[in-house]
């Protein structure tokens, strides 16, 4: 609510109709009570309509896309239905927009005529704004600020109540990882294993009940007069793990307050979910946890860009959480041999490089990403085994991960 009713007009025509029986008393003029009472029965009557005079107003909206990462621009669209007995002269609308979000989202509210059938007196509004820090963001209120035909009072309410527009961590490409020779060659060194010869020449077995009959044999069964069915050969895809460690201490104290608070936590947000979507594009089977081993998601098959995508989502509203230590991650591969492995954590000092050390021969590819290392923390860890890099939040991720992939050690930015 407005704490004055009147529009400039509204409010020029009360001060008319005061003057008009000031003057009519002054100079005994009939006529200008006649004058002073129509515009305030007028004015009176304005107001009425505005706060009396009861109307219904409903919001929907809709955001493309549905889910947008940090720093993309999403379009809103709301549509608001009105039934209303009176006709509603222009006026301006404003929308709440919530933290994380900039842009413009106000603009003039069309004129609607009377009528109850809100699928007529529907209006459309849209515009676009950016979303900045990710999270879950919810928009609205809608605000209408509506005056009466006449233009003498004025009402601003709000309508409808918030969406929420999920904000994930963007996903960087980083860049194919072809080059690298082994076990770290991605779906170039898919394991198969066949039962048979080969795909031209599989082993046939005898049909059981629920198998497919797209999968009849009909040569091997002519030949030996039963059923049977063509052996699909399995194939293993080789796995990498991401490893994000969201350890309290390793983080400003602000990344467990909200999501988008701390650049630094976003950074390393960023990069576990890029460094997932490359794997899965090479071919990886990719397993997510936290430092101790927990699952932040199920694993991700090679080829599934949805299940990253899902990933990112997932995450946008992930914040520091725990007290686990790194030498749990040495524990969790203590002799054992795994492939592309990569490490994301805060703070590393010199005591975390000598620690994860030993871990950089478990991998075929060892990779850590640190956001604020501390000394020769990185050196450490490259004279150990680690393709180490600085991702700090005015870093460069993809030349980051590029220089670690091709030479082994980077401090980006200094």
């Amino acid at each position: 609510m407005t704490r004055w009713p009147l529009t400039v007009r509204g409010t020029g025509a009360a001060l008319l109709s005061l003057l008009c029986f000031v003057l009519a008393h002054e100079f005994r003029l009939t006529e200008l009570i006649y004058v002073g009472v129509l515009l305030a029965a007028v004015v009176i009557a304005s107001v009425a309509t505005l706060h009396l005079v009861r109307r219904t107003e409903t919001v929907s909206r809709s955001f493309s896309p549905d889910v947008v990462a940090v720093g993309s621009d999403v379009d809103v669209r709301a549509r608001v239905a009105i039934r209303s007995p009176l006709p509603i002269a222009q006026g301006r609308w404003t929308d709440t927009l919530p933290r994380g979000i900039s842009g413009d989202a106000t603009g003039d509210f069309p004129a609607v005529a009377s009528g109850m059938r809100t699928e007529r007196n529907g209006v459309e509004i849209t515009y676009q704004v950016r979303a900045e820090r990710r999270g879950v963001r919810r928009f609205g209120p809608l605000t209408i600020t509506s005056t009466d035909p006449f233009g003498f009072a004025r009402r601003r309410h709000a309508v409808g109540g918030t969406v929420a527009l999920t904000v994930a961590p963007v996903i960087v490409d980083l860049g194919a990882l072809a080059d690298l020779p082994g076990e770290a060659g991605g779906s170039m060194h898919t394991a198969t294993h066949q039962l048979g010869q080969g795909a031209d020449n599989l082993v046939p077995r005898h049909y059981t009940p629920g198998d497919s009959m797209r999968r009849i044999h009909w040569r091997a069964s002519a030949h030996r007069d039963e059923l049977m069915v063509r052996q699909e050969e399995q194939e293993t895809a080789p796995e990498a793990t991401v490893i994000f460690d969201r350890a309290v201490r390793r983080w400003d104290q602000s990344a467990a307050r909200a999501p988008g608070a701390d650049p630094g936590f976003e950074a390393a947000v960023s990069a576990a979910v890029s460094a997932v979507a490359r794997f899965v594009a090479e071919g990886y089977r990719v397993s997510v946890l936290e430092v101790d081993g927990a699952e932040l998601c199920a694993p991700i098959d090679s080829g599934d860009m949805a299940g990253a995508l899902h990933l990112a989502m997932s995450l946008a509203t992930i914040v520091t959480h725990g007290q686990a230590s790194l030498d749990a991650t040495v524990r969790l591969f203590a002799g054992t041999m795994t492939g592309p492995l990569v490490v994301v954590t805060g703070i590393l000092d010199e005591a975390d490089a000598a620690l994860l050390g030993p871990l950089a021969h478990h991998s075929s590819l060892p990779i850590l990403l640190a956001v604020a290392p501390h000394g020769t923390a990185l050196a450490r860890a490259s004279d150990a085994g680690w393709r180490a890099a600085g991702i700090g939040p005015d870093d460069d991720l993809t030349q980051a991960w590029r220089s670690v992939v091709d030479r082994g050690t980077s401090r980006v930015g200094g």
